[in-house]
């Protein structure tokens, strides 16, 4: 470990403008993918939002998973504003629980995306199906939501390996105050 120099804050801004441009370049990405073909695609939008969540901070991770969850909204044709409220609520947990409680490993990013994805799925068809008692609604949950689920789950896979590279290369790497220096020279 060692200290930060001006040099160092510099490259450390631009990594910063760097992994954020990626980040919401893959996001535009991932909002085209959703608006093109039929209905039966992944939300790929839920586990990039995780994603962003599981990795940075608390205000970082409500603003983006707003934003996905708007975007969600737009290519699904659903009430604008109701996938961007569950979906920030949920990044905000998500990064609580990052910070505090779990690692930023792959079975766990799995179970997370595996949980809110559901969360998102059945809360989306029984808003939007169920409530309203159409004949044969339990069909659309098996033939298309459980679907979409476990398409989600699936991309997941690849978005984890995608964001894992991103943030290896231009995460920034945890530096010593000049206190904790200090300290760990006198331990020596």
């Amino acid at each position: 470990m060692k200290l930060k120099t001006t040099r160092e804050h510099r490259i450390l801004y631009v990594k910063t403008a760097l992994r954020w441009l990626l980040y919401y370049v893959v996001i535009f990405a991932c909002f085209i993918i959703m608006c093109s073909g039929t209905w039966l695609k992944p939300v790929l939008l839920v586990p990039v939002a995780l994603c962003i969540a599981v990795k940075n901070n608390l205000y970082a991770s409500a603003v983006t998973g707003a934003i996905c969850g708007f975007l969600i909204d737009i290519s699904c044709g659903k009430l604008f504003g109701y996938n961007a409220v569950i979906l920030t609520i949920c990044c905000i947990i998500i990064s609580l629980l990052f910070e505090f409680y779990l690692r930023y490993k792959f079975v766990s990013f799995l179970f997370i995306s595996a949980v809110i994805s559901y969360i998102q799925c059945l809360l989306d068809y029984k808003f939007y199906y169920e409530i309203w008692n159409y004949e044969n609604s339990e069909r659309i949950f098996t033939q298309y939501t459980l679907k979409v689920w476990a398409y989600t789950v699936i991309s997941s896979v690849f978005i984890y390996l995608l964001f894992k590279m991103i943030n290896h290369f231009l995460m920034p790497k945890t530096h010593l105050t000049i206190e904790e220096t200090l300290k760990s020279g006198e331990q020596r």
